[in-house]
């Protein structure tokens, strides 16, 4: 993975471009399950420039955060987008596959443990995985893992796509709170992300952009006051 987790570049863009500007409302869109809107949202982040591969990427991912129902039922409604395109005489990028092949059984824990402590910025433990620590493991192995390990999505294009899907989700506050810090960990500015809040007011529902935007500023009065 090129990028550095833990740190801002000088001079970090405050600008989502266009091609990130897309992905929050199809994750949010495909979480909540609007198949109209997110067909509408497909054709418009693959006209602005995501690959085939990328938006695989995210509504393979959304599994982790909507379950399996709802990332099938997406990634049937892509290839739906996808064959009208090509009817229309339009050939969009595929994209490419991850670089490398993804570790299996105990490499496969501890590729995700690592991903999991760089996202995080520091070892994640507490009273809940000492009493479920089945999730633990599923979440290093499953999501940090199987997921995070495939690098043909960057990390930031990743907690984009996380941030949408749980702002669609009413009840998971706290860790859409937790991802708006993990995002800024991955280079992501308070900028950019309330760019994403206002993108989601105005490509989704006025309600997933306001849970996203308490979650942004939770986050940032937090890590103000913890200075």
């Amino acid at each position: 993975m090129t990028l550095t987790p833990t740190t801002i570049a000088p001079g970090a863009s405050e600008i989502l471009t266009a091609r990130q500007q897309a992905i929050g409302p199809i994750a949010a869109l495909a979480a909540a399950g609007d198949t109209p809107k997110l067909n509408a949202a497909l054709n418009q982040g693959l006209d602005a420039g995501l690959t085939v591969s990328d938006a695989k990427e995210v509504l393979v991912q959304l599994y982790a955060y909507a379950g399996f129902p709802r990332s099938l039922n997406a990634l049937g409604e892509l290839m739906k987008v996808l064959e009208a395109r090509k009817q229309r005489g339009i050939q969009d990028a595929p994209g490419s596959a991850p670089s490398r092949a993804i570790p299996k059984g105990d490499a496969l824990l501890a590729a995700g443990t690592a991903n999991q402590t760089k996202l995080s910025s520091g070892p994640v433990k507490g009273p809940l995985f000492d009493f479920a620590p089945a999730i633990d493991e599923y979440l290093k192995a499953h999501l940090f893992g199987d997921i995070f390990e495939r690098d043909n999505l960057d990390w930031q294009s990743r907690e984009l796509a996380t941030v949408g899907m749980l702002s669609a989700l009413p009840g998971a506050e706290s860790q859409l709170q937790s991802r708006m810090r993990i995002s800024m960990n991955v280079g992501l500015t308070a900028g950019q992300l309330r760019q994403l809040t206002q993108v989601l007011a105005d490509r989704v529902d006025a309600e997933h952009a306001r849970r996203a935007r308490e979650a942004l500023e939770r986050h940032l009065a937090t890590a103000s006051g913890a200075k």
